[in-house]
């Protein structure tokens, strides 16, 4: 048992499925009259996945569209859980899977920032001594009272970034809405996941650019159809990947 307190985050056989409806019908006179809506089918997203991620490790989720790696990491943040199998967390963990998830339109950036940081578990006075770090980290100064309505995809990746990575938690769950940002601000996020990792935080997340994937991780997890093709040291990973990609 004390082994397994080595890893962050270990996927125990997994499996997922999703039920897609066809023409589904909205109202009892349509499933009467219509009743072939109603008809589904079952997807098998991921196919008994097993994985263990160690502590202080960046690991990279690659792989085509639709070969699971997004479903892989709202697994990991219990955003949604397995048909079958288990996952077992060993940390605080943080997610940015869905820009400005938690964030409420109507509200300002410095209130979102409030809203935000307690659905991770800080507490008003934590966020308190934080708030100035966030907006500085944000560059967004200047539109912080504004409503978050008003912001760009790009503002509101900066504003979630930036409250994750206050939050002080030992794994961060990231899918690619970082190359949302301009070049100046991916460069800074990823000099700051450079940081937390050296600080010996766990880093997973879903990437397409290999160049981003070879720089930064440490192994590289490869899905295919559901299931995991390779998983190993990034270089090597990510050359057998690219060469199916010719």
């Amino acid at each position: 048992m004390k082994k397994e307190k080595e890893y962050a985050v270990i996927v125990d056989d997994v499996y997922k499925d999703f039920k897609q409806y066809y023409d589904k019908a909205n109202s009892l006179k349509e499933k009467l009259i219509f009743w072939k809506r109603n008809e589904n089918e079952l997807l098998h997203i991921l196919k008994g996945i097993n994985l263990k991620i160690k502590k202080g490790k960046m690991v990279a989720l690659i792989g085509t569209n639709g070969s699971g790696k997004s479903t892989l990491l709202k697994l990991m943040s219990r955003i949604i859980y397995p048909s079958k199998g288990k996952i077992e967390v060993n940390g605080k963990l943080v997610s940015l899977i869905e820009l400005g998830a938690g964030f409420h339109p109507d509200f300002s950036g410095r209130e979102n920032i409030y809203f935000n940081a307690s659905i991770f578990g800080m507490t008003k006075s934590e966020i308190d001594k934080r708030v100035e770090q966030i907006i500085d980290f944000s560059e967004l100064k200047d539109f912080i009272d504004n409503p978050v309505r008003t912001y760009s995809s790009g503002m509101y990746m900066r504003l979630a970034f930036s409250v994750a990575i206050n939050v002080d938690a030992d794994i961060l769950l990231i899918d690619e809405i970082l190359a949302v940002g301009d070049q100046h601000f991916q460069d800074k996020c990823h000099a700051k996941m450079k940081e937390l990792k050296n600080a010996g935080k766990t880093i997973v997340f879903v990437s397409h650019s290999m160049g981003t994937v070879n720089e930064f991780c440490d192994e590289a997890v490869w899905l295919q159809n559901g299931i995991i093709r390779k998983y190993g040291e990034t270089k090597e990973v990510t050359k057998e990947y690219l060469e199916t990609c010719r």
